[in-house]
């Protein structure tokens, strides 16, 4: 509590011997100073906690890769929208799409990390969006390691859309103008979210190499995306054993076999089903019939009901035989409008008869009827196991004419371009820092310059925007006095004086704080009075020396509070300089 350093200087002197009312006037202010000022500083160091770091300024990497975009501004000489129509072949819609949703390069609006940092956005909501850009050259990872990174950052969240981007097949038919859905892709990758799904795509355009045709093969089991406003990092890595690694912000999520967990397979099954191959008429596939020697016992009557009545129940005493189950509304009356001529006899609606709700009931008594314990139902035989069983009949194996084994699928066609080609719901979508290579190091020296520039300083900022919701203690033993000092002593000395008027020693052992107080208060005023009479017009020196102690031992726990409360703040503002000062070197 505030006054806890002042009660032990206080206590201290008395002990010691007498003091001046001036000094011990002295004392008491300058160790409630020193203990007063911990909630001041505790708190001003809880304000630049979250307060907004100071940017740090975009400075293009050096990093090299097939390619590496990081929208600068000259970003229009390799990015090109299309305006081609949508292909909707095979689908149930007849109407004809464009892609019409506009491009945009331009800084964040929402937790800008990087002061400067520009990135590729999505303009419009509800809307068709294609874009792409060709690669110096064409890409071709055959025995090596395929290594694709780019960020997404949602700044309106996402509901219904896709934030994924796609590596276009190389070949001379490429033209950007024209680029679709139909354009031919190699790798499709990134988050995409509509409903109740959720996930980070990895589809890979397989080739056939029997007969030439393309089909897609989808990751069976795909990460979750993150839906969030802050900027995102997306890795996958195509090892040439066949692994492929999905990383979201640096960290593994998902760890795949090409030849194992994909759908459908690359490779196909060595035998099918032989389709020429028809059951057997005599092929019995009935696990279980009928006990053919089985039969009805004489004693089985299947013509017994199910219930029958019961002979022995008595009409109860009370049972009204004459009181119908109804009677006319007594409070019912003919409306005034109502012509007998033209409406007929006017009758008043019937109401449950009152009399029946105080007794076991009106009417004609009936006995009622029971289940009847001779009742057996309709016999039929046991089941038993079936001797001419077979087993589930499937037809016979032939090898597959279609049959081939690509043992190393990781080696992808040659790809020539990237492009997004998105429906959204949401506008906003950025995209930035875009690496595609094959240097595993190069992609994470690539992250650290940007990535985790920007993402401690917009998480620390979203941390600062978050509305405050204060948080009502339950009970005053959850109070904390830097939170907020009046509210602490108030409360505790509340709870000290109720607990106190039935049980005093209950009151200083549940409530120690407040005790330590009020016994601080009364022991200074005591100094203060007995200074005040005192003829002595010096303190003696051993009471000096023990004030200066426990000033000292004040100032000291002030510190450690403070330091305590810092320790937060400034490991998240180094973390943040550790970046600046990496990205600016």
């Amino acid at each position: 509590m505030r006054f806890h350093a002042a009660a032990a200087l206080s206590v201290t002197a008395l002990l010691a011997g007498s003091v001046s009312a001036d000094e011990g006037q002295s004392i008491l202010s300058e160790a409630s100073s020193s203990a007063a000022s911990v909630a001041s500083d505790a708190s001003s160091v809880a304000t630049s906690a979250t307060s907004a770091p100071e940017l740090p300024t975009f400075t293009p990497s050096t990093i090299k890769g097939d390619f590496v975009e990081q929208f600068t501004d000259d970003w229009d000489a390799r990015w090109k929208p299309s305006h081609a129509k949508k292909d909707t072949k095979g689908s149930d819609k007849d109407e004809e799409w464009a892609y019409v949703g506009e491009w945009a390069v331009e800084e964040p609006h929402v937790f800008k990390g990087i002061e400067g940092d520009k990135g590729l956005v999505i303009k419009n909501a509800a809307a068709h969006h294609a874009i792409s850009a060709k690669f110096p050259k064409k890409i071709d990872n055959k025995g090596k390691t395929l290594v694709v990174q780019y960020e997404v950052k949602l700044q309106n969240g996402l509901e219904c859309g896709g934030a994924y981007l796609k590596l276009l097949r190389d070949n001379k038919a490429l033209h950007q103008e024209e680029f679709s859905n139909a354009s031919p892709y190699v790798v499709m990758f990134g988050p995409d979210k509509c409903g109740s799904t959720n996930k980070v795509h990895l589809i890979i355009n397989h080739k056939n190499p029997k007969t030439g045709e393309y089909e897609e093969k989808h990751l069976s089991s795909a990460p979750a995306a993150r839906i969030v406003k802050t900027t995102e990092l997306y890795t996958l890595i195509i090892h040439p054993n066949n692994t492929a690694i999905i990383k979201l912000n640096g960290d593994q999520v998902k760890e795949a076999n090409l030849l194992e967990d994909f759908t459908p397979a690359f490779n196909p099954p060595k035998e099918i089903d032989d389709a020429k191959d028809t059951k057997p008429e005599t092929w019995v596939d009935e696990a279980r019939i009928p006990d053919p020697e089985a039969t009805k016992p004489e004693d089985w009557d299947e013509d017994a009901p199910f219930e029958i009545t019961d002979e022995e129940a008595t009409k109860p005493e009370d049972w009204l035989d004459d009181e119908p189950l109804t009677i006319p509304d007594p409070e019912a009356t003919k409306p005034e409008d109502w012509d007998e001529e033209e409406d007929g006899d006017w009758v008043a609606p019937t109401v449950p008869n009152p009399k029946c709700d105080e007794v076991s009931g009106c009417g004609k008594w009936e006995k009622p009827t029971i289940k009847n314990p001779a009742y057996k139902g309709k016999w039929t035989a046991p089941y038993i196991d079936n001797p001419a069983y077979k087993g589930v009949w499937a037809p016979r194996k032939i090898k597959n004419p279609d049959y081939f084994e690509d043992k190393t699928p990781s080696n992808l066609e040659p790809m020539g371009a990237i492009g997004f080609e998105i429906w959204t719901m949401q506008n906003g979508i950025l995209f930035d820092n875009i690496y595609i290579g094959h240097s595993v190091e190069d992609a994470e020296k690539f992250a650290q310059e940007t990535f985790f520039v920007k993402h401690p300083i917009e998480e620390l900022i979203e941390l600062a925007e978050k509305p405050k919701t204060p948080e009502i203690p339950k009970s005053p033993s959850d109070l904390v006095f830097l939170d907020d000092p009046v509210t602490y002593i108030k409360e505790k000395l509340d709870l000290f004086l109720t607990i106190a008027q039935n049980d005093p020693i209950q009151a200083i052992k549940f409530v120690p704080e407040a005790a330590g107080g009020i016994a601080a208060v009364a022991i200074t005023i005591l100094v203060v009075i007995i200074g005040a009479v005192s003829l002595s017009g010096s303190t003696p020196p051993k009471v000096k020396k023990t004030a200066q102690d426990v000033k000292a031992a004040a100032v000291d726990a002030k510190d450690k509070v403070v330091d305590a409360a810092t320790t937060g703040a400034e490991q998240a503002k180094a973390e943040v300089n550790k970046r600046s000062t990496r990205s600016s070197s």
